[in-house]
């Protein structure tokens, strides 16, 4: 067949099939799922160059009284040209859903099912080794009949050397030209999907959790994508929990003691060091009638949010009690009363110590409920008098009876301390607890000095044993200077 005859033929039924792709496009591609519209994209287009094939081979058989059988060789090419047009046209697909996906920010989930990178390079290396073959078989195939028909002398032999040198020389240069242009269009995507992933952890490094990742393949590039947007909506969630745990922290700093109340005959300090944002310690004072001052120093179990929360509904009992006070033991009753009723069933519960000072008659009463005992310190004493005494946790029981117990004959330069078990309970790298004694040295060491002076050197001397160990569990300490 003359070459014009088949190309005008070609051009006809290629025309018809570039007419008809852009409907098709639209029909199928484009209205598909993102992850499916790449497979669509070249399925649409090996199957439009197959069918122009067919359309060509048919008319030449027709109207040009072409056999069929000659029509193979055409075909073939239409699928190899068909295949790589397809994989092109894929790639840009891909390109145009990734930059939609940037502007439009709808996908971020990983795909549900997972078609590795290595399965498709595999797929295309192997198709385009068979086509390869398949394209050298049918060209020196071709040569084979020719030189068959031309003779076997030397010129037409040595003529066709030359023809199939040059045939596979030129199909190999056409193989990787196609080649080349399916690596430089997947470089493109490669760029594309890297500059994104990159980019947007660089922002994250930078604390700016604003932006994903899109997730346009359903290869490891959308997985990778996918987890990272899920790890950034993690540190979302984590940002706000410390936004929200900072304001908690700054709420409850507000609901301990700003300075400590002035009374006459006593110095007073006490703080709260918690091992989290917010913690389950809790101190306070309290003017009393007829002069006189209460203590109180309370420990929710646990530390953290819980015991935080807990404490502060635990503050609210302590706060209201203190407006009908009558004596410690029914202070203490009340409390309890009330906060049974709100936290029996979640089997939290709170020790405190109490504290009744009547500094004009030098004497004191107190209450302890599962909390730690208080010391009184006496200038040049190497013994030290335990606040100790009988009483449950409140929060247990709702009639539990609490003991008071008392003393007397307070003089200047004695110290009194209430703390919490973290004081005591604190671990260095030996597994070893600060302990009682270790207190004892600290305050006798500085029982000269003011309240303030005595409570810093205990929480220094807690911290140097400590070292680099992590605080486990909330410190309270409260230092009372008889004066």
């Amino acid at each position: 067949m003359p070459p014009v005859i088949l190309g005008a033929t070609s051009l006809i039924f290629f025309a018809i099939a570039l007419a008809a792709r852009k409907t098709l496009v639209n029909r199928h591609v484009t209205g598909a799922d993102p992850y499916r519209q790449t497979r669509r994209q070249f399925t649409l287009d090996v199957v439009l160059y197959l069918a122009a094939g067919v359309g060509v081979v048919l008319a030449n058989s027709i109207f040009n009284q072409v056999p069929l059988e000659y029509g193979g060789s055409y075909l073939v090419g239409c699928v190899i040209l068909g295949f790589f047009t397809g994989l092109d046209t894929a790639l840009a697909r891909e390109r145009v859903l990734i930059k939609d996906a940037m502007e439009t920010k709808t996908n971020w989930k990983p795909p549900v099912k997972l078609y590795p990178v290595t399965h498709k390079f595999s797929y295309v290396a192997m198709a385009a080794s068979a086509f390869i073959v398949v394209i050298l078989t049918l060209a020196v195939a071709r040569d084979f009949a020719w030189l068959a028909e031309e003779g076997r002398n030397a010129a037409s032999v040595s003529e066709a050397q030359t023809a199939v040198i040059i045939e596979i020389m030129f199909i190999m240069a056409v193989v990787l030209g196609l080649l080349a242009n399916l690596i430089i269009s997947y470089s493109k995507n490669l760029k594309m999907l890297f500059n994104n992933e990159t980019s947007v952890l660089e922002q994250v490094s930078n604390g700016d959790l604003s932006r994903m990742v899109p997730v346009v393949t359903n290869d490891e590039f959308g997985y990778i994508a996918g987890h990272t947007n899920a790890m950034i909506e993690g540190l979302r969630h984590r940002s706000r929990l410390v936004s929200s745990l900072q304001l908690a922290q700054k709420v409850q700093e507000s609901l301990l003691p700003d300075n400590p109340p002035t009374y006459p005959g006593v110095d007073i300090a006490g703080t709260s060091i918690y091992c989290d944002q917010t913690g389950g310690d809790y101190y306070d004072y309290f003017p009393l009638p007829g002069g006189l001052l209460g203590v109180v120093v309370a420990d929710s179990a646990g530390h953290g949010v819980g015991s935080a929360l807990h404490m502060t509904t635990a503050r609210a009992f302590f706060k209201y009690g203190i407006q009908h006070y009558r004596g410690p033991a029914d202070y203490m009753e009340s409390v309890n009363h009330y906060l049974t009723r709100d936290s029996e069933k979640t089997g939290r519960f709170v020790s405190a110590f109490f504290l009744e000072l009547d500094l004009p008659n030098r004497s004191y009463r107190w209450v302890r409920a599962g909390h730690e005992p208080a010391y009184v310190f006496k200038p040049g004493e190497k013994n030290v008098t335990k606040l100790s005494g009988k009483g449950i946790a409140l929060g247990v029981m709702t009639d539990q009876k609490f003991p008071v117990f008392s003393g007397n004959n307070l003089q200047p330069g004695q110290v009194l301390v209430i703390g919490t078990d973290g004081i005591r309970e604190a671990m260095n790298h030996q597994h070893e607890m600060y302990g009682a004694q270790r207190l004892f040295d600290v305050i006798r060491e500085n029982a000269t000095l003011g309240a303030v002076e005595i409570q810093k050197a205990v929480l220094t001397s807690v911290r140097a044993f400590q070292g680099d160990m992590p605080q486990d569990d909330d410190v309270t300490i409260v230092v009372l200077k008889i004066q």
